[in-house]
């Protein structure tokens, strides 16, 4: 094999690191303290980063950085002076989810390599194109892809120079990654901010036929499709696994390394995964990859399943026999921290030690050695250059030299034994001197000036604007309420994530229906997304909203105007310019996840439009995995061609905290679980008055608990009489629709 294939473990704090490092990883992906979406992991401080930078690579292993969360406003100058530290220190890389940080990255940081995190769930060759016009250099493949699916994406990422990265081992989420919201209505604990509470682990009141944990999943393992994968080509193999414990990091680790060496070797590869068993599991699965998508897919019961695998496997009976597994399990678990910990006693995480001695020449010259860990170099200041202006002593530079211990360097000894007290320098040469020693400990490389925040264009005259109304525009989903288009000012229609034989139909339902404008979904994948594509080009509108990046790219390609949908879930001005600027985008909706402050932060771009949903069902969770399996037991036991495009099922569930959740099948769409209550935020017209050039009312019709006490019609006329100044429309509104929430608004993110 000639091509390198990428090992690439998970480093939740500073041991776990090290046991990537000694199993052989190739690169490690980690966090720091703020800015990733592993929260709950100990993560590495600042002050530790450039001697773990330094220990990995003299194990030849890369370092990526996760920046992996969506960014609000009020943040972005702490993200500038974090980018600004990190751009002179030998990271390999940052892995990254929101589009505001890979404009930022790659208009004011260049130099930092980006990564495109799961989090943007990655799906369709669209995307892709976003992704590299956005400057990314790989993107991490959503998890839910079939083997087909990576290496017909893989193929359009090597064409425009990408890597791929594809997840190999660890826990699967129910949702998409990026698409869920689960935590983040309840609790305020977004998974969009490294605060995933894990809802979907969660145990559920139990129905007749159903699970009682129905949402929980097995984890991933393409232990055994480690060829097919290869030979897809793709870059990297990732394993999953940034709150699991340092012993195993390193098991899982070294046992896909040997694989990995097995393959390079032309050997035999191993069949049997028995060490992954002995460390944390939910049982493996391999159903996306074969497109098998199944009920035995899940396991009922979210905790580690080593001793039932072990128990089963052995065939053990007696409480003797299965207390001997258990103690077994616990001995080798024993036998691997010890084993772990010998490998990495000698792996010790400091500050690179610096020595200067300081040398007086008879000419009066000043020469400096410096020697940083086991390597040296020698500097001679030219007092020549400038006029010697002062009389310098060892207190002199011991005070000018003390910057040296920063984040990278400790400063061991200072050496002045062949210094002469009264050595005439100025300070502009010390100023140089210091500067070359920099240059030289930094390979040659010129450190990089500190980037200020840019200010974003903002509309001329912005305060002095009459402020106008917000047009009321409607989401439908059926063909019996495009009459509601005459009563608003814009109607869009929900494209279905399949297609297939609705194509005609749709085509001439937007040329009988001009003012009908399309709305694309978040998930288009394979074949939908070339026929969302075709259906593009086939209807020509005059705009469209795009809830999939992909679709946005073909928008931009074909000079159409477009608006970034809410699923974007956008948070801040620089995703903005990043879409204005970059895709020619003219407006946006903003993430219905933020607070009323965090909205009102945010600023709009020059010739741009925000977007806001004040009425929605409120979306959880989109899943390529069928919720029926284990909630109302679906005669099927798998998903089939049938499924997406037929299947229009309806139930709930309610966990232990009396929390119902509605799990709602449309035709042509993936399965989603919606929360009982609809969105409704009355408070922002007032609030935002004239910051939003629309406001939305979704009108699907979604069975959640939320009912409209009359027409949909007489619910947009009181919202329009509400948008126009009318306050007592507020009252009518909230006796109209109920029960409703809007806690999202105020808890925010």
């Amino acid at each position: 094999m000639n091509k390198k294939i990428e090992l690439l473990a998970p480093g939740g704090d500073i041991e776990a690191i090290k046991a990537a490092i000694v199993a052989g990883a190739d690169a490690v992906y980690f966090g720091l303290d703020n800015f990733n979406a592993r929260n709950r992991a100990i993560n590495v401080s600042f002050d530790e980063l450039n001697p773990l930078l330094a220990l990995a690579h003299k194990h030849d292993c890369q370092m990526y950085l996760t920046l992996n969360i969506i960014i609000i406003e009020t943040e972005i100058p702490a993200l500038f002076r974090l980018l600004n530290r990190l751009v002179n220190t030998d990271i390999d890389g940052v892995i990254v989810q929101d589009l505001g940080l890979f404009y930022i990255l790659g208009h004011y940081f260049p130099s930092l390599d980006i990564h495109a995190s799961t989090q943007v769930t990655t799906h369709n060759s669209g995307q892709i194109e976003f992704l590299h016009q956005l400057g990314s250099s790989r993107t991490n493949l959503s998890r839910e892809l079939t083997l087909d699916e990576i290496r017909d994406l893989t193929q359009v990422s090597h064409a425009l120079n990408m890597a791929t990265e594809v997840f190999v081992h660890g826990s699967n989420c129910i949702s998409f990654s990026g698409l869920c919201y689960i935590s983040s209505v309840h609790g305020g604990n977004s998974g969009n901010r490294g605060r995933c509470s894990q809802p979907c682990r969660d145990a559920y009141q139990a129905a007749k036929a159903a699970k009682e944990f129905p949402l929980n999943m097995k984890d991933n393992s393409a232990y055994h499709q480690f060829t097919e994968l290869v030979e897809a080509g793709v870059d990297s193999l990732k394993i999953e696994g940034r709150i699991k414990k340092p012993h195993y990091v390193y098991t899982v680790v070294n046992t896909w390394r040997k694989q990995l060496q097995r393959y390079e070797q032309n050997q035999p590869l191993v069949d049997e995964k028995i060490n992954l068993y002995q460390v944390f599991n939910r049982d493996f699965t391999d159903g996306y990859l074969n497109n098998n998508i199944n009920k035995d897919m899940f396991i009922d019961n979210p905790r580690d399943n080593s001793n039932d695998y072990f128990i089963q496997l052995t065939n053990a009976k007696s409480t003797v026999e299965i207390d001997a597994v258990k103690q077994k399990i616990y001995d080798d678990k024993t036998d691997i921290i010890q084993t772990l910990d010998k490998l990495t006693s000698s792996m010790v995480i400091d500050k690179i030690p610096l020595e200067f001695t300081f040398i007086t020449q008879e000419n009066g010259q000043l020469d400096v050695d410096v020697t940083a860990d086991d390597k040296g170099f020698s500097i001679r200041v030219d007092t020549h250059k400038q006029p010697a202006s002062h009389s310098i002593d060892q207190a002199t530079l011991t005070k000018r030299f003390s910057s040296f211990n920063n984040d990278k360097y400790r400063i061991e000894q200072l050496n002045f034994e062949r210094f002469t007290d009264g050595t005439y320098l100025s300070y502009k040469l010390i100023t140089e001197l210091k500067r070359q020693i920099e240059h030289k400990l930094n390979g040659g490389r010129t450190l990089i000036e500190d980037v200020q925040v840019p200010s974003i264009v903002l509309e001329s005259n912005a305060s002095s604007k009459e402020v106008r109304a917000a047009k009321l525009v409607v989401l439908i989903a059926s063909d019996k309420d495009i009459e509601l288009g005459e009563i608003a000012d814009i109607c869009y229609y929900l494209i279905p994530e399949k297609i297939g034989k609705h194509f005609n139909r749709l085509v001439k339902l937007f040329n009988d229906n001009p003012n009908l404008a399309p709305w694309f979904p978040s998930i288009l994948i394979g074949d939908d997304f070339s026929q969302a594509v075709a259906l593009l080009k086939a209807v020509e509108p005059k705009h469209i909203v795009a809830n999939n990046t992909g679709i946005g790219f073909e928008a931009f390609k074909a000079n159409i105007d477009w608006i970034a949908g809410p699923q974007l879930n956008l948070s801040n001005s620089f995703s903005l310019e990043a879409l204005k600027r970059t895709f020619h985008c003219s407006g946006a909706f903003i993430s219905n996840e933020l607070a009323r402050k965090q909205i009102r932060s945010i600023k709009c771009p020059e010739a741009f439009e925000l977007h806001y949903s004040i009425y929605h069902p409120t979306l959880l969770m989109t899943s390529r995995q069928c919720f029926f399996h284990q909630v109302t037991g679906c005669k099927k036991d798998k998903i089939d061609d049938q499924c997406l495009p037929k299947c229009a099922k309806h139930t709930s569930i309610i966990n232990l905290k009396d929390h119902a959740f509605v799990i709602d099948k449309q035709k042509g769409s993936h399965n989603s679980l919606y929360n009982n209550h609809n969105f409704l935020n009355l408070d922002i017209v007032a609030d935002l008055a004239g910051k939003f050039t629309s406001l939305l009312v979704d009108l699907r019709d979604i069975k959640t608990s939320t009912q409209i006490n009359g027409s949909k019609a007489d619910f947009i006329e009181a919202l329009r009489k509400l948008i126009a100044g009318d306050q007592a429309a507020i009252e009518r509104i909230t006796e109209q629709v109920q029960p409703t929430i809007s806690n999202q608004y105020t808890k925010g993110i």
